[in-house]
């Protein structure tokens, strides 16, 4: 499946909207990178003041359940529009997220009520990786059977949950509503 073939317009929609989103974050004050001098690919540890800093951590997979869980959404409801065109939806949609989930209110959720204590927002790099995550996301669930990006999500979901003891599911339950068992279990007790 070619998600942007034939369509410049579409291509410039999606980067204006990262172009954007990393503005926006700037202009509030976030970090463009890491506040210790360099950038990593990878930076796995999540108990750390680098988590969220770095272009990919453990949380990069969660964004890639976005693109496939954006994907399906924008099939059931907007089956009619052209592929590039729900993309570029989806790419909205990520972009308007990485921004408020850098505000305030969201970064003190985080640290109120899951294991991210010392979380204190993205770096811009990390957002934009983010927001290319989501764009893999996408993209597999348009090029992959529909049990394949299931299995991909549950998959990820169990990796994670095994090694850092959060995922996404996790995530938005502790956003939404916390559970201290949980939150015990995320921590070690």
């Amino acid at each position: 499946m070619r998600i942007l073939q034939g369509s410049r317009r579409a291509w410039l929609a999606a980067a204006g909207l990262v172009g954007a989103a990393a503005m926006a974050q700037l202009a509030m004050g976030r970090e463009p990178m890491c506040t210790c001098g360099y950038v990593k690919a990878w930076h796995g540890v999540v108990v750390s003041s680098e988590n969220s800093q770095h272009v990919t951590d453990w949380y990069t997979f969660t964004h890639v359940i976005h693109g496939i869980v954006f994907y399906a959404l924008a099939w059931l409801v907007a089956r009619q529009m052209p592929m590039r065109w729900r993309f570029v939806l989806a790419v909205a949609v990520e972009a308007a997220w990485e921004v408020f989930e850098n505000t305030p209110l969201i970064i003190d959720r985080y640290r109120a009520a899951t294991i991210s204590l010392d979380y204190y927002g993205d770096s811009v790099v990390n957002s934009v990786a983010d927001i290319a995550a989501m764009a893999l996301g996408f993209w597999i669930a348009g090029w992959a059977r529909w049990w394949v990006s299931v299995a991909l999500v549950v998959a990820i979901e169990a990796v994670l949950a095994a090694t850092i003891r959060d995922n996404l599911l996790l995530n938005i339950l502790m956003l939404i509503h916390p559970v201290e068992a949980i939150r015990q279990w995320q921590i070690g007790v």
